[in-house]
């Protein structure tokens, strides 16, 4: 990866690390899409099962994968300073710390996923499903983790588009093990939304294998001596990852585990309403993946040049990338406002179901536009390695304010389920406020060091 001079060459230099990963998330997203839609045309229950199900395991998928893209700024940074040999002992220990987060995750899950289930006061058929589903899922876990780890690597290097060939690997795999398992085609048994989890965990161990052979074998990644020496499990070395990447951890859980939580709640509700609430969220999900995808790229592109002590091509990356997901932000309201109804269809074929998707995505317009400040704005601050402070502002903002204010409106008012999602929009629009006040405080705050640092070299 180079330094642009121009901005449009670091037009260019941004659409070359965004498209690709705009394309992996995309079809990284796709496979919950497929596995939630699929299981929907197998059956309601089977829908609400791997809603469910979903919703209790993609805000700890998404959590603990931040705390190992913690890895991306600090490989990025590196190689901002010509520091290339420091680089392959880094991912070393960050798969170490992938192994430490899976075992984590699979006791804890051996431990609390009957009480959770049990105490959200489920459907039977929808409990069963939600149960196996999960428990399928456990085992791509550690493949699941580990591929973070090396495609984070991957993208630190500005490579994204073999980050992309990956992911595009992937999807064909997943919706393939999907028709096989779930509707038992070609005499495979029949296993309805269960099959979607067997899928994705098969899927899981593709994509790593995949990524492992790029990483030994390819350029630039081969020069790069990674995974080439053994190197013994370092508790500084873990400290270091995780001082970046708890934070950035936590405030991914914060915001997608309120999404969870939204739907855990609704659990009071019927399976219709609770089948179109996750169809729409999914839905809605799939456009985050816009300004995600964003927010990725600015944590590179920051990351190379703060690290190099370029700050005002670092700045001026920040406000291109913000700037982008805004516009698109209404290009995806539009999508939302007027083709509805196509959406709906997507997803099930049950009236009921159709007609309360499309009224539950109106209200996602609204939070699509708070997003699209929101998740580029912790980009850019990533790639300056602040991160403490957004972690904080995404608890209160989501948890302290929006949470509270959806569960009256729901529980309190004739709003219903819809509610929650009022409560939804309310806490992004502030976070979204306060993350982009913190970046302007961070950018003054380097400008300043950076004065100082040069003023001092020159006496």
């Amino acid at each position: 990866m180079k330094s642009a001079s121009s901005l449009s060459q670091k037009i260019i230099q941004f659409l070359h690390i965004f498209f690709p990963i705009f394309v992996s998330q995309i079809a990284l997203s796709a496979i919950t899409f497929f596995d939630t839609n699929m299981s929907g045309r197998f059956g309601t229950a089977d829908l609400a099962g791997v809603a469910i199900g979903t919703s209790l395991w993609v805000p700890v998928q998404t959590g603990l994968n931040g705390i190992l893209i913690g890895l991306t700024p600090i490989v990025s940074q590196l190689l901002g300073k010509n520091r290339e040999s420091d680089v392959a002992p880094k991912v070393m220990q960050g798969i170490w710390l992938s192994l430490a987060v899976s075992v984590i995750v699979l006791v804890g899950g051996a431990l609390a996923l009957r009480p959770v289930l049990d105490f959200m006061n489920l459907e039977p058929d929808v409990r069963s499903i939600a149960f196996r589903f999960l428990t399928a899922i456990s085992f791509g876990v550690v493949p699941l983790f580990a591929y973070t780890v090396l495609r984070s690597f991957i993208d630190a290097t500005g490579q994204t588009r073999v980050s992309m060939f990956i992911t595009l690997i992937a999807l064909p795999v997943n919706v393939g093990l999907n028709a096989l398992l779930i509707f038992g085609y070609w005499g495979f048994p029949q296993l309805g939304g269960v099959g979607a989890g067997i899928a994705s965990a098969i899927t899981y161990w593709v994509i790593f294998a995949v990524a492992l052979l790029f990483v030994y074998w390819a350029e630039p990644f081969k020069s790069l001596q990674v995974l080439r020496r053994f190197h013994v499990p370092s508790l500084s070395a873990f400290k270091e990852q995780l001082k970046i990447g708890v934070p950035i951890g936590f405030s991914i859980f914060f915001e997608t585990a309120v999404f969870s939580a939204v739907t855990l709640l609704m659990s009071r509700f019927d399976t219709v309403t609770i089948a179109a609430h996750q169809a729409a969220i999914n839905f809605a999900s799939t456009l985050y993946m816009i300004p995600l995808s964003i927010c990725m790229s600015l944590t590179i592109l920051v990351g190379f040049e703060a690290g190099s002590g370029r700050l005002k091509d670092a700045r001026q990356y920040g406000v291109l990338g913000i700037g982008c997901a805004a516009a698109m932000s209404l290009v995806t309201a539009l999508v939302l406002l007027f083709a509805g109804k196509h959406v709906a269809g997507l997803y099930s074929t049950d009236p009921k179901v159709i007609s309360l998707i499309k009224q539950f995505l109106i209200y996602a317009i609204f939070f699509q536009i708070s997003d699209a400040i929101a998740t580029p704005t912790q980009g850019v601050l990533r790639g300056y390695k602040d991160v403490n402070p957004a972690f904080i502002i995404c608890f209160v903002a989501y948890w302290i304010l929006g949470l509270p204010i959806g569960y009256v409106l729901a529980e309190h008012t004739s709003m219903g389920a819809f509610g929650y999602w009022i409560g939804l929009i309310t806490g992004l629009a502030i976070g979204a406020v306060l993350l982009l006040g913190r970046l302007v405080r961070v950018q003054r705050r380097f400008a300043s060091e950076y004065t100082t640092v040069s003023a001092a070299r020159q006496v």
